[in-house]
């Protein structure tokens, strides 16, 4: 009984999803008595009590709790403003930027600077669009001078692996560092240009064959076979 999948999770139409009273049925969910059922391919969210699905197609849409990659293009007296890859860009307020005391009209790009890249969390979405980042936190930072690479953000819990295995295996493999937000945005650096492109390649490839059975032992060869560069 109980919630029978974990949040982000993929899951195809008719898969079951919690059993019970305890959870409500949001978009794309029917209730069966006391199934929760998908109706369509996607990712579940859970959000209290509601459990709904993100569809697998279309652009991101912004959860509270996502951390993402986004790029400072604005800048007002309070703060800065943030393209995460959607519609409407995200808020950083001084506030949940830096610890500082910060006087009225500082020089804010001491902190961010247009076409900064940062990795930041969503801490707010309101009902009128409005979206509330913050770079306090583990991991959240601004990022250095790196490839930015572009993925459905629907391939990115498959680019990541359970518990990151998959990202962790590139990485090793082409001694790179790597970043993923959950907007499908990438970040990668790492000494050897060749071996930033293998690990693009690698992306890459996750990203056309998301749904291969054996993923991670075809991402595996395929590292193995280019690991002196493509």
């Amino acid at each position: 009984m109980g919630l029978l999948v974990n949040e982000r999770d993929i899951v195809v139409p008719g898969e079951l999803l919690a059993e019970g009273i305890d959870y409500i049925p949001g978009d794309d969910v029917f209730r069966d008595k006391e199934k929760l059922i998908a109706i369509r391919l996607g990712l579940v969210n859970v959000s209290g009590r509601q459990v709904k699905i993100v569809p697998l197609v279309g652009p991101y849409v912004p959860l509270r709790g996502d951390v993402v990659i986004g790029k400072v293009v604005g800048m007002g007296f309070s703060g800065w403003r943030i393209d995460i890859g959607w519609a409407f860009e995200a808020n950083l307020n001084i506030k949940d930027a830096t610890s500082d005391y910060v006087e009225k009209n500082s020089d804010l790009t001491k902190y961010f600077n247009y076409g900064d890249y940062l990795m930041v969390q969503i801490i707010n979405v309101t009902s009128t669009k409005l979206i509330d980042i913050t770079t306090k936190g583990p991991g959240l930072k601004k990022l250095t001078p790196g490839r930015i690479i572009k993925v459905g953000s629907s391939k990115v819990p498959r680019i990541i692996g359970k518990q990151g295995s998959m990202i962790t295996m590139i990485k090793d493999a082409t001694n790179t560092r790597i970043s993923v937000g959950q907007n499908g945005i990438v970040w990668i650096n790492g000494e050897e240009p060749k071996k930033e492109l293998l690990a693009i390649e690698a992306i890459r490839k996750i990203e056309r064959e998301s749904h291969t059975q054996g993923l991670t032992e075809v991402i595996k060869q395929f590292l193995e076979e280019n690991k002196n560069g493509i």
